[in-house]
């Protein structure tokens, strides 16, 4: 079968594409930039066209075509997918969120969703099933050193039946954004947190909160929901009358296990000990021994831009620099991550480079953003912060709301004499003029502001 993909780049679009890959479909695709994931791809075989989207890219005799929720109608190549069809009915044309939803009604789905944490957890899953013998297959929101440094692993048959079946498991991140997820049908859902995000499609908490239960609503009646009992909006949503029959799990902070992760984990921060809890209880519920569970939970090395830690030397100083690469780009995950370095790198002065993600996020949550960098200043778990432009992300700004915000703006209102404004290109310079041995900087944003962290600069 020819399956082409237009936004093949996309973290969860590349996945799928490389699971057609592995059933040996012919793949093709399209990407306005090139990057890691396209090189990627190429390299698995897949025939990918980057730069501007172009009719000629659709192959011929193609018989699926899935696009990126992120492109518009007006693309070019998916119009003529649309025009193809009229003639060729046969001609299959899908969301990325359809396509993957018609896999999850073939496998038993476990899929993990919430505002935060949702990589982690359905990485640590994926890799306490893998250990017991459950052979999952996988579709991760991030790349993970396990997976060869991809976002991908093809499973198979377990090596026991799970629930008396003999359904082959599929782990995905269920994406809340433009309620993605309402295409999936899982057997266990996993609730990590709700809170106000995506505000470019949801009006406001309460449209979110009935969003994430009609998601549920897709349980069936022996599915089972894993709920953060310590995330209010999560256990709101709980305690609301789901499904009579509806089996739930709860997991916490102050649960015992919280403690044996705290000491074994090697990544840091509480939010992690959750996110581990959420593990341990999906693996309990599968049967999985607590032994094989706490063994692969405390071998967990983390994931790309996950509190990701490199020893670099800036430019051509002498000496080496503490960097990591995180995604956090949402106000929660920035507190929970500045936190989490406070607590690993105690008396250590700790800078944070930050590239605030799309404009409609700042603009919602702008307040959010100045409260919690004038949080982390006060109470010191950073010393120095830098605030570059924000990250423009195609198709999904209004025109409007860029003439209302930026990132001079935010710092203006942070107004703090540790907080300043950078262009993204001055920032290794700045660094490399103002570090000093010892010191640790974190780069922080969903953009392309990880490319500072960079591979060859050892």
């Amino acid at each position: 079968m020819k399956i082409h993909f237009i936004g093949i780049g996309g973290i969860g679009v590349s996945a799928l594409a490389q699971y057609y890959l592995a059933k040996g479909h012919q793949v093709s695709g399209s990407d306005l930039v090139s990057s890691e994931i396209t090189d990627s791809l190429k390299k698995l075989g897949a025939k990918i066209k980057i730069g501007e989207h172009k009719t000629k890219n659709i192959p011929k005799n193609v018989n699926l075509v899935i696009y990126s929720p992120a492109v518009q109608k007006n693309n070019p190549e998916l119009k003529k997918a649309y025009k193809i069809q009229i003639t060729n009915y046969k001609l299959q044309i899908k969301s990325y969120p359809e396509a993957l939803g018609e896999l999850t009604k073939k496998y038993f789905t476990i899929a993990i969703c919430g505002t935060h944490g949702k990589s982690t957890t359905t990485a640590m899953i994926a890799l306490i099933l893998i250990k017991a013998g459950l052979n999952p297959t996988v579709i991760l929101g991030t790349k993970l050193k396990d997976f060869n440094n991809t976002n991908f692993r093809m499973g198979g048959f377990p090596k026991y039946k799970i629930q008396n079946t003999n359904y082959q498991i599929l782990i995905i991140e269920a994406d809340e954004w433009q309620a993605s997820f309402l295409k999936y049908f899982p057997k266990i859902i996993v609730l990590t947190s709700i809170e106000r995000e995506h505000l470019d499609y949801y009006k406001n908490l309460n449209h979110i909160l009935r969003t994430y239960k009609d998601f549920i609503g897709h349980l069936p009646k022996d599915g089972m929901l894993v709920v953060n009992k310590d995330d209010k909006n999560s256990a709101k949503l709980k305690s609301q009358n789901l499904k009579p029959q509806l089996k739930t799990q709860n997991y916490t902070i102050k649960q015992k296990e919280a403690k044996i992760l705290k000491k074994i984990l090697k990544i840091p921060g509480e939010h992690n000990v959750s996110n581990a809890l959420a593990a341990l209880t999906v693996a309990r519920i599968l049967k999985i021994p607590d032994k094989i569970s706490f063994k692969t939970l405390s071998k967990y090395k983390g994931a790309w831009r996950r509190f990701e830690i490199f020893k670099y030397k800036i430019l051509d100083t002498r000496y080496k620099i503490q960097m990591i690469s995180d995604y956090a780009h949402h106000p929660t995950e920035i507190k929970a991550t500045l936190k989490a370095a406070r607590e690993k790198f105690k008396n250590k002065k700790i800078w944070c480079v930050f590239q605030p993600h799309q404009y409609q996020r700042t603009y919602y949550l702008f307040n959010d953003f100045v409260k919690t960098f004038q949080q982390v200043l006060q109470k010191k778990w950073i010393n120095l912060l830098i605030i570059t432009d924000i990250y423009d992300v195609a198709g999904r700004e209004n025109k409007k709301i860029k003439e209302e915000v930026n990132s001079k703006k935010m710092i203006k209102t942070i107004n703090k004499r540790s907080a300043i404004y950078l262009p993204k290109k001055q920032i290794l310079k700045y660094l490399k003029k103002n570090l000093k041995e010892g010191e640790v900087v974190i780069i922080m944003g969903a953009g392309d502001i990880y490319e500072l962290v960079s591979t060859k600069n050892p």
